[in-house]
């Protein structure tokens, strides 16, 4: 049986004269900020001290002496970051150039100092532009040049941290006769049976060649069992598992997984295993015309879905940092507001098992974009041989998880070439096209068929129409955000919304530990330096402009209001899009997360401590949804049921003057059938005037609620928000209390920070809007003993102006 030694530790990292202990999995800043020799670059203006980092050759060397009676030795390397020379006992082993991709090389018979010595990413990347000329990036790095995390270079949320490393595991393999080099599962079902194709290639030794071998599947749990002989390099086993469960996305249903094992044995017994967890479900794209456009549905099982997503980035710029626990809490974050789609964007990594094992369990989609964003990609060697190659190993290695819905190929390059001045820069050059509508589709389609491709997001399916035609296929809504009120996302339906958001800073907590010592202000060294958006703070202030003063010298409350419009606008569009369900099939938020401490378009910062947003989304991404939409004729109610199950609801519409005064109430019975959307006008009494500072509407149907101001908070006419606040301890845990707040008055938006009662402390409520006479309950964990005076240090709501 195959021998596996994990090569972890004993490793060193040369700086100077210096070898320096090294981890690995991990890289250069991670060994460096161990060893001392530099600070945290996400503390203060540190990323800017350490930018010498990414520009040098970085050695890693560790003593290599095995002793196997296998007839082969291995040396395996799942990821190398990324132009890497390796020698063996000072002879030549073998080159990289690509992060994204595994390495494998014969060391059969061969010790001594194993030396990986990492070229600087940007002398990669300039000799490689040397060869294939200059091509446009949105960002002054280079990017394009080099198969590496595009965001280690800086984005738009990120700093630049460009790393070197060996990032994912590194072994030695010893084994005899013959191995399992590839397995492809081709997972479908048909009428209730499941049925999987396992596609198995070999690697034979010298002596192992000719040699007749047997292979076998089986999956865990059934019946399911398949064995052939194999005579060549590969085989076909086929399996089939009567009355199957179904994996379903979250929300939809329950979500089983079966262990799928295959073993290649010989004369002797067992040479090889492979072992994967599998999921039957069928998936497809309805991209079909219609009367609206060009749709963009994903189809599960047979059932038409509205996407509720994310996407996601790097959770760390240093990506050895994200562990599985990490990955389990994030992705745990994200199924517990709702959400049932994360799309791994192009500008980061194929992520770790663990993240796709997590989103297995959990029943969240995985939209998997091939990695290249915002920028024209050359099509020349010897970029391209190490496209197909990056494809083609994370194609395969991904393919087994039921979760993995859709390949995607690039982020806004397609828009970019017609939008953003390419063309004419590229006087004819390769740009990756051929990536997006050759290449990559090939792969796919040959690979794993049982999949969707999708060209790029924005992509309207073809050139016939713009690529980011809202009307047609996957639409980038970021107009909005750049240059207008959130109000705006009403202003169209796209047929699916695959990136939109806005803008808020990170928890106070986060902010205070990441900028130690510095007089919080909008425009503080710090702060600027963590807001990597062209005009970020200047849109963030428009944005609070248009709907309240924008504070003076209060930094506390420019705090509160810019992350509390962060959460409504992102809330805005969703209600509006949901309830435009089914020419509207989808929304994708930009973003779930963060790789550091930054002023950014998260619903959960760098710290992992969750914004106001977070909890907005888990409102708006519920099963059931009350929205009140404005028109030109009056408000429209919107009653919205994404579950299975029919709803019979009776919403109480309530028009109310500022003052809590009760003026009209009518009572609407609505039934919504499942997965379906019920939009009606609101019965003419009990809207509010069009323009009225002194009314506003509250719906409300089990248990939830929506609300319908007709102007902006800057011009309500508020009361002075008045409520009490009682601290109950919660009995037998000294850790929790919980924080009953009774309102007098209209409280608008009401929101405990529950991080300004201690960095560990959590709310698990976001921002609530009570009438006079209501009360909530807020459960704080983390936070000690607490009382009234302290909370109310913490609680912010709208003022009266």
């Amino acid at each position: 049986m195959k021998d596996t030694t994990q090569l972890t530790e004993g490793w060193s990292l040369r700086h100077g004269d210096a070898l320096l202990d090294a981890r690995v999995p991990g890289c250069v800043h991670t060994d460096l900020l161990a060893a001392g020799v530099i600070p945290d670059p996400f503390v203060g203006l540190n990323e800017t001290e350490v930018a010498w980092v990414g520009r040098q050759e970085w050695t890693y060397t560790a003593r290599l002496a095995h002793d196997s009676a296998h007839e082969r030795t291995d040396l395996v390397f799942d990821g190398l970051d990324t132009a890497a020379h390796i020698t063996l006992g000072g002879e030549p082993v073998g080159t990289t150039r690509n992060m994204h991709r595994g390495h494998r090389f014969d060391v059969t018979g061969r010790t001594g100092e194993l030396e990986v010595r990492f070229a600087s990413a940007y002398d990669e990347a300039a000799a490689v532009r040397a060869v294939t000329g200059e091509r446009p990036n949105v960002y002054p790095e280079p990017s394009q040049y080099i198969r590496k995390m595009a965001c280690s270079f800086g984005w738009d949320w990120g700093p630049t941290l460009v790393t070197a490393g060996i990032w994912r595991p590194v072994r030695l393999e010893h084994w005899s006769t013959a191995r399992i080099a590839r397995v492809r599962p081709l997972v479908t079902v048909e009428d209730g049976t499941g049925r999987v194709e396992v596609r198995l290639d070999l690697e034979r030794t010298a002596r192992g060649e000719g040699r007749p071998l047997t292979a076998s599947a089986r999956v865990a749990g059934t019946t399911a069992q398949a064995e052939a002989t194999v005579t060549g390099d590969g085989v076909v086993l086929r399996l089939e598992v009567p009355d199957a469960r179904l994996w379903w996305p979250r929300g939809h249903g329950d979500q089983p997984l079966y262990d799928l094992e295959v073993v290649l044995a010989g004369d002797d017994g067992p040479l090889d295993a492979w072992r994967r967890r599998i999921g039957f479900r069928t998936v497809a794209l309805d991209r079909s015309a219609d009367e609206h456009g060009t749709g963009f549905t994903l189809v599960v099982n047979g059932v038409r879905l509205f996407a509720r997503g994310v996407n996601w980035i790097p959770d760390d710029v240093l990506p050895s940092r994200v562990t599985p626990e990490r990955y389990r809490t994030r992705l745990t974050q994200a199924a517990e507001a709702n959400i049932d789609l994360v799309r791994v964007w192009g500008g980061g990594i194929y992520e770790d098992d663990a993240f796709y094992d997590t989103c297995d369990e959990l029943g969240l989609m995985v939209w998997q974009d091939f990695l290249f964003a915002c920028s024209a990609y050359p099509e020349e060697q010897p970029l391209r041989g190490e496209v197909e190659a990056e494809a083609r190993d994370n194609v395969v290695r991904l393919m087994p998880h039921p979760s993995l819905v859709l390949w995607n190929g690039n982020n806004e390059n397609l828009w970019g070439f017609c939008d953003w001045g390419w063309e004419p820069a590229l006087a004819g050059d390769s740009w990756g096209e051929g990536y997006y509508l050759g290449l990559l589709p090939r792969i796919v389609a040959e690979l794993d068929p049982t999949r969707p491709y999708t060209a790029g997001s924005p992509w309207s399916g073809s050139w016939d129409h713009h690529p980011n035609d809202p009307a047609h296929g996957t639409h980038h809504s970021w107009e909005v955000w750049n240059r207008q009120d959130y109000a705006e996302y009403r202003a169209s339906v796209p047929r699916f919304v695959a990136e939109f958001g806005w803008q808020a800073p990170p928890a106070l907590a986060t902010l205070r530990r990441a900028l130690p010592g510095e007089r919080l202000a909008p425009d503080s060294p710090g702060m600027l330096h963590h807001q990597k958006a062209e005009d970020g703070n200047g849109k963030l202030n428009r944005g609070v402009e248009r709907h309240f003063p924008l504070p003076e010298d209060d930094f506390d409350r420019w705090h509160y209001l810019t992350q509390i419009v962060q959460a409504r606008a992102v809330a805005a569009g969703i209600e509006h899009w949901r309830a435009h369900w089914p020419v509207c099939a989808g929304t994708v938020v930009w973003q779930l997360n963060d790789c550091w401490p930054v002023s950014s378009w998260s619903a959960i910062d760098g710290d992992g401590r969750p914004k106001p947003l977070y909890h907005e989304l888990r409102r708006v991404y519920a099963d059931r949804l009350l929205t009140l939409l404005p028109g030109a004729d009056g408000p429209t109610l919107a009653v919205v049921n994404q579950s299975a199950e029919p709803w019979h609801a009776s919403v109480t519409l309530r028009r109310q003057a500022a003052d809590g005064t009760a003026l009209h109430r009518a009572v609407l019975d609505v039934a919504v059938e499942p997965r379906s959307v019920v939009r009606l006008p609101v019965p003419a009494g009990a809207a509010p005037a069009a323009g009225s500072a002194k009314e506003f509407l509250v719906a409300d149907a089990d248990g939830l609620r929506a609300l319908h101001f007709p102007v902006p908070d800057k011009d309500f006419a508020y009361p002075r928000p008045r409520y009490d606040v009682t601290v109950e301890p919660v009995p037998g845990r000294e850790d929790r209390v919980d924080v009953v707040v009774s309102a007098h008055t209209l409280v608008r938006d009401l929101l405990l920070q529950a991080d300004r009662l201690g960095p560990q402390a959590t709310a698990d409520r976001g921002p609530q809007t009570l009438l006079p006479g209501e009360r909530t309950r807020i459960r704080v964990s983390g936070c000690g003993a607490r009382d009234a005076t302290d909370v109310r240090s913490a609680l912010f709501c709208v003022d009266a102006v």
